[in-house]
């Protein structure tokens, strides 16, 4: 109860603010849905009064999809001030010149916060820059992150059957099988099972691999994806968890947040468990970021050192199910758990005393899993060739089982269509029969 009426007085907060040309006191913060612990929100405003003197109000909304929100800036404009995209989207637009630095000079005032992230995180983060000039840490500071891996149900799928990428192609699991719909991620994994070869032969590197969309490595990943295809149920933005966790299908090549969520909502019956195949992975990750069109840049910077402080980190972390790229003692005594985990290896995230810790290995990857995860790049100039493949692919994905569905979706739409104009038609025959009574009396 208490979290619907923050809900309410931010909804009416934003409607309020929007109404309002005082940009120097209202705050645009423009995040993935279901990403923030809410009630941060009014506890920021205050905080923010309290450092600076100035009053803030927040004007908060969500997005969906990456390349929306990214429209939404480059050609509309829009005034936001704080957005979280993900590492390729953040570099899109370090290339294109649509991000300012992050305002640092609050550290003058108030307690510096962006130092709490792990030097892992930063080190993954700067690959993504467009060259050897930016520093992307001025830019971007990284929010969540994660692996891409395969969730599967034990019951019907065995460990040693999911070490591999290859279990994708695993005859036994025909049209039992969700793939995650976002082909970057999708070719950033595949490319490194179809040269897996030439990796461990030394003649290739897993993020110059995964970052080259030749001809010849789209047509590798092409073909591991079209000989996939008997066994893949669906291509899904968000459903295949819901489906995984529910029992309907055995595997779903997915997010490890998405994973942790399925675990966490399975049904009675279910026992879910997530890997990382051997032949490598990526590692995503989301971050913060000043478009170059925002209006409070003070107040945007602010707010992301906010989001940095320890215990807000475990609370985002606590209310969504994703993992803070916040690495302070405090977060790391907030997760280990010795009744749950067993030990792995986190000093690559949280330094060398977090070399034996008891952590959720879906959340935190043991240092063999990272070391063979790379960090996506944005496609360029090769976006176009890599969306037509995937929608290749997936052109002729209709199996009996999703055109049972689509069919039975159709028909029950046409008949409720159907019998709605039947009621509307007469309802318009009794009325006109009404009328015709009226004027003969």
């Amino acid at each position: 109860m208490k979290k619907f009426f923050i809900i309410i007085t931010i909804l009416m907060a934003t409607l309020s603010a929007a109404a309002q040309t005082d940009r120097a006191h209202t705050l645009k913060v423009y995040n993935w849905a279901d990403y923030m612990d809410l009630e941060l929100i009014p506890e920021f405003e205050e905080y923010y009064e309290k450092e600076t003197g100035e009053p803030v109000k927040i004007i908060y909304q969500t997005f969906d999809i990456n390349e929306n929100m990214l429209t939404e800036i480059e050609v509309g404009h829009e005034d936001y001030d704080v957005v979280c995209p993900s590492d390729y989207i953040i570099e899109r637009m370090l290339s294109k010149g649509l991000l300012q630095k992050i305002d640092t000079n609050f550290v003058k005032t108030t307690v510096n916060n962006l130092g709490n992230l792990s030097p892992w995180i930063r080190e993954k983060m700067q690959l993504i820059s467009p060259s050897d000039s930016i520093r992307v840490a001025d830019y971007a500071t990284a929010y969540f992150w994660g692996t891409t891996g395969l969730i599967y149900n034990k019951k019907y799928v065995s460990d040693d059957e999911v070490q591999s990428w290859g279990a994708i192609l695993n005859p036994k699991f025909k049209g039992q099988i969700f793939i995650k719909d976002a082909f970057r991620d999708v070719y950033s994994v595949i490319i490194q099972y179809a040269k897996y070869q030439e990796i461990i032969d030394g003649h290739a590197d897993r993020q110059v691999l995964a970052s080259d969309l030749s001809d010849a490595n789209l047509k590798a990943v092409e073909d591991v994806l079209r000989a996939a295809k008997p066994q893949v149920a669906g291509w899904e933005a968000d459903f295949g968890k819901d489906r995984v966790c529910q029992g309907k299908v055995w595997l779903n090549l997915t997010w490890s947040g998405d994973a942790q969520w399925a675990i966490d909502e399975a049904n009675e019956g279910v026992e879910l468990e997530y890997v990382v195949p051997k032949e490598g992975s990526n590692a995503w990750m989301d971050g913060w970021v000043i478009p170059i069109y925002a209006k409070n840049v003070k107040a945007a910077s602010y707010f992301i050192n906010f989001l940095c402080r320890s215990e807000n980190a475990i609370r985002n972390m606590e209310e969504t199910g994703y993992v803070s790229a916040i690495a302070t003692p405090e977060v790391l005594d907030g997760m280990i758990d010795e009744d749950a985990y067993d030990p792995l290896d986190a000093s690559y995230f949280f330094g060398e005393d977090a070399d034996s810790v008891c952590l959720n290995h879906v959340l935190y990857p043991d240092k063999s899993v990272t070391d063979r995860c790379i960090l996506t790049r944005d496609a360029g100039n090769r976006s176009e060739a890599l969306i037509e493949m995937w929608s290749r692919v997936k052109g002729n994905q209709l199996n009996w089982k999703m055109l049972t569905f689509i069919i039975i979706v159709m028909s029950s739409l046409l008949v409720f269509i159907i019998i709605r104009k039947l009621r509307i038609y007469r309802r318009h025959q009794m009325r006109k029969k009404r009328l015709e009574a009226q004027h003969w009396v």
